[in-house]
């Protein structure tokens, strides 16, 4: 059992279709922001934190984005038959990331100021922590519609409610998941277990974050990596 969690998730399969035209010949994690793919964006954090095993699942034009990893120390866990949701991909990717808490990371966001990993792993705290999601108020939350993911309480637990957006970046104890009998399944399923046992928390990224889901949102996301290289 790792003591720090070196192991990472990235998200990377689905269809991409709310991005439309911009999908019709790539997946969403190799669209361009700032001349960058978006997997691109992703790596530069986990490379940046150090972080030791990487593995991306994959499923809509798989062989692009394993292409595009090759030779980067990433190991692709495919969902041919179909996709298998944040929870059911990352039981399939269990046994490429190894024991003990691991990291996930969505590949569909951009990040600017401290490195959002790093914040993660400062924060963990296995004896108290089930789970530990990166927030952003959603006043910061660029890109996002809507009143937030979840509320947070002074010690940090959070809780389903207005005010918090979850950026798509976490460390999770992975164990549950071998209990849940569904195949497909989301993460929600895990956390709302996490929550009622009072052992999800949350942490806020200080930086900025920019939801990079649909076409509008790239010249967003643009203008404020822009901003944080002024």
């Amino acid at each position: 059992m790792r003591p720090t969690p070196d192991a990472l998730m990235l998200f990377a399969a689905g269809f991409g279709t709310r991005m439309g035209p911009l999908t019709a010949e790539r997946p969403k994690p190799l669209i361009p922001v700032a001349g960058r793919a978006l997997i691109d964006h992703a790596l530069d954090l986990v490379r940046g934190a150090g972080i030791g095993t990487v593995v991306a699942n994959s499923h809509y034009r798989a062989e692009q984005l394993a292409a595009h990893l090759a030779g980067q120390n990433v190991t692709v866990s495919p969902e041919i038959a179909e996709i298998l949701e944040t929870g059911g991909g990352l039981r399939q990717a269990l046994p490429l990331l190894g024991d003990g808490p691991v990291m996930t990371l969505n590949t569909d966001a951009v990040w600017t100021g401290p490195n959002v990993l790093t914040t993660l792993r400062t924060a963990w705290r296995p004896e108290a922590m089930s789970a530990l999601l990166a927030l952003v108020p959603v006043e910061r939350a660029m890109g996002y519609r809507g009143a937030g993911d979840f509320a947070m309480d002074a010690e940090g637990r959070i809780q389903r409610g207005p005010g918090y957006v979850y950026t798509g970046a976490q460390i999770l104890d992975p164990g549950g998941l071998h209990d849940i009998p569904e195949r497909v399944f989301s993460l929600n399923i895990l956390w709302d277990r996490m929550i009622a046992e009072g052992r999800a928390y949350g942490v806020v990224h200080p930086g900025g974050w920019c939801d990079v889901g649909r076409p509008e949102s790239i010249p967003l996301a643009e203008s404020m990596l822009q901003a944080a290289h002024v």
